[in-house]
């Protein structure tokens, strides 16, 4: 192979290549089959129009047909009804039928029948043989019959259906028969029978203009033709056009076929249009070759500045805004929609109120953003706001805003940068709870050093009084039994406050122990002897602040396992927060109207557990919505002498024995306590029971 052949195939696969993949022959391609797909657009378009015209002018035709058919058969029940007002005889009845038949050559015959259609008179036209000849007129009486009857339901004229009926010479003819009836005063006398033949319809009763070169015919529903006018056209492509010719008691179909088909050539209008646009077409090609490659030159550079940019955005972290004068969002980057979870297509275009605005705060909004828009010069400092995601949780940003200035130097409208500052709020919002920790820690840890202090320091003393208290019932034992009464009184009192001294020394161990984490000593002990330890000082502060103690105890409450001194600690608590929360209202005219319940009764057991729940009753005041969620919490008091420590340290109690310690509304005022407590089992020496009879439920009541 010559050095000349190689060379010559180089340029051939060069060329080639060019040519595949230049994206300007592509361009050249799609222009010239736009210009082969706008002609052959161009010719159907124009043989659809001249299709259209024909077919709504033969629709037009055969509805003119239709009024023809229908006009002149109306006009022919005129004539047959003119026969019942002259005399009815037979000669006069024949001169006036024959009269008739002549002038009409769609009419085959005219009967004259009696009330119970038999045949009376009768006679055929002149124009051909008659049509019954060959079969019977009975053949087609059944027709006759129903258009007869519906006639006479009707009290006027009625068409039978179309039949067949064969001829001598092998065809036949289709018929359709009218019946009117011949009422006398209201009275039936007879009907007048008309038989039609319903191609002598098409050809007597359609006017010559309309039925000239085209196809006439009645057919069925389906389309099988029963009667035929003039030649039908065949074709691949023939016009029809379908009218329905409605008739008392029958409906026929009249089609017409129009012997044109679509035209083969368009107008000359449209192929001169067609050249004219071509030959634009081929201008502005030429002219689009020539300034092709500055486009693109200028398209390729737009696109590396427009892909840096866009790059450079979305590498951003921080949200990017631009509104134009009137607040209209013209521009939202990734990082913004990501920021309040809405897509970019949403927000463009969009005015306020913006669908990243809380409801609350859009009315405020919209007036702030009114007043700033409105102003020459916005200031750079920024303003903190909330937003809102699209799931409706709000976080705050920081919103930098400063005027948009284009090319030419005009003022188009605002750019802002969003920032979200939720993750500092949120650093500094722990950064503040830990400091609140940390000296709530503080302030426990220094409670804990003076409950064990008042431990350490009150023992001693408690001590003492146990044992004066102690050595005086032994005094008054070795006394003279001179006043029985006083002894006796001095001796209870000595022993009291004897067991008011040991039981404030289990107290002190209980809460020293507490406070070291030590281990609690739990015993099985009744709820009602829980309720009996508290009570000597439940019922002195009752007596004092005028409140009536109802205890409800239910016998069905098994022992519970709990470190006694504590819950009765934590029982004692809650009925003195609830005898102080009745001071609150104002004094009754009657003092039994403040009434302190205290309940026990099995709590809902579960499967391997068994509860007992207490519960601390008070119609005082009530808890609001702001001092329920701050109840428990450590140094929170609404009393001025409080310490707020009470009622964390029940809940602390309770928490440790397993249970839950809770609050709610009472009905119809006051609030009930409610903690549980679980089942121990039965202890080895017998507990006294919780009311000395079998009853279920029993209310013990200390006398104010």
């Amino acid at each position: 192979m010559s050095v000349a052949t190689l060379q010559h195939r180089l340029r051939q696969q060069r060329w080639w290549r060019s040519l595949k993949w230049n994206p300007r022959w592509s361009l050249w391609v799609m222009l010239v089959a736009l210009v082969v797909v706008m002609l052959g657009t161009l010719v159907w378009l124009a043989g659809r129009y001249e299709g259209s015209l024909i077919q709504s002018r033969l629709e037009r035709d055969t509805a003119e047909i239709v009024n023809d058919i229908r006009t002149g058969l109306t006009r022919n029940v005129q004539r047959l009804q003119a026969l019942q007002s002259t005399e009815r005889s037979a000669d006069p009845w024949r001169a006036q039928v024959s009269d008739l038949l002549r002038q009409h050559r769609e009419l085959i015959r005219v009967e004259w029948r009696d009330p119970d259609l038999e045949l009376l008179q009768a006679d055929d036209t002149s124009f051909r043989q008659a049509v019954f000849e060959r079969m019977s007129r009975t053949s087609a009486m059944q027709d006759t019959a129903q258009a007869c009857a519906t006639a006479l339901r009707l009290s006027g004229p009625a068409y039978s259906g179309s039949y067949f009926m064969p001829q001598k010479d092998g065809l036949g003819m289709e018929l359709l028969d009218l019946c009117i009836p011949l009422l006398d005063e209201g009275r039936l006398t007879g009907y007048t029978v008309v038989t039609y033949s319903l191609q002598d319809i098409l050809t007597e009763l359609v006017s010559r203009q309309l039925s000239r070169g085209q196809g006439l015919s009645f057919t069925e529903a389906d389309g099988t033709r029963l009667a035929i006018a003039g030649t039908p056209t065949r074709g691949k492509r023939i016009f029809s056009a379908h009218q329905l010719l409605d008739l008392p008691g029958t409906t026929l179909v009249v089609r017409m076929d129009s012997w044109r088909g679509t035209p083969d050539f368009f107008p000359n209008v449209l192929t001169a249009l067609v050249t004219a646009m071509a030959i634009a077409l081929i201008a502005v090609l030429l002219m689009l070759g020539r300034d092709m490659r500055r486009r693109l030159k200028a398209e390729s550079d737009l696109a590396e500045a427009l892909a840096f940019r866009k790059a450079m955005e979305d590498s951003l972290v921080t949200g990017l805004r631009a509104r134009d004068l009137q607040g209209r969002i013209t521009y939202v980057n990734p990082a913004f929609c990501e920021m309040v979870g809405v897509e970019a297509k949403e927000l463009l275009d969009h005015n306020f109120p913006s669908p990243y605005w809380p409801p609350e705060l859009a009315g405020a909004y919209q007036d702030r953003q009114a007043i700033r828009l409105a102003s020459a010069s916005l200031p750079r400092g920024g303003h903190e706001s909330i937003f809102m995601r699209r799931d409706g949780t709000r976080f705050p940003v920081l919103i930098i805003e400063a005027p948009l200035i284009n090319a030419t130097g005009k003022h188009t409208g605002w750019m802002s940068a969003i920032l979200d500052i939720s993750e500092q709020r949120r650093v500094e919002e722990v950064s503040r709870t830990s400091q609140d920790r940390l000296q709530a820690t503080a302030r426990l840890a220094m409670v804990g050093e003076m409950a064990s202090l008042l431990s350490h320091e009150l023992n001693q003393p408690l001590a003492a009084i146990s044992s004066y208290a102690t050595g005086s019932l032994n005094l008054l034992g070795d006394a003279s039994d001179t006043n029985m009464t006083l002894s006796a009184d001095l001796r209870l009192a000595l022993k009291r406050i004897g067991e008011q001294a040991e039981r404030a020394g289990k107290v002190i161990k209980s809460v020293h122990d507490f406070v070291r984490r030590r281990d609690q000593v739990r015993e099985p002990v009744a709820p009602r002897a829980l309720l009996d330890a508290i009570m000597p000082l439940v019922s002195l502060q009752a007596r004092k602040l005028s409140v009536r103690v109802v205890i409800e105890v239910d016998p069905a409450c098994a022992v519970v396992l709990c470190d006694r001194t504590m819950v009765e600690q934590v029982l004692l608590n809650l009925a003195r927060n609830g005898m102080q929360a009745m001071q609150a209202e104002p004094r009754k005219t009657h003092a039994h109207e403040r009434v302190l319940t205290l309940r026990v009764k099995p709590a809902p057991a579960s499967e391997t557990n068994r509860w007992v729940e207490f519960s601390v009753t008070d119609q005082g005041v009530g808890i609001s919505a702001e001092v329920a969620e701050k109840l428990f919490t450590p140094f929170f008091t609404t009393r001025a002498e409080g310490m707020g420590l009470g009622l964390s340290l029940c809940r602390t109690v309770i928490e440790q024995h397993g249970g839950y310690l809770g609050h709610d509304a009472a009905k119809p005022r006051g609030t009930i306590f409610r903690f549980t407590l679980p089942s121990g089992p039965m202890p080895d020496h017998p507990i006294l029971p919780a009311t000395p009879s079998q009853t279920t439920h029993y209310a013990s009541e200390f006398s104010t």
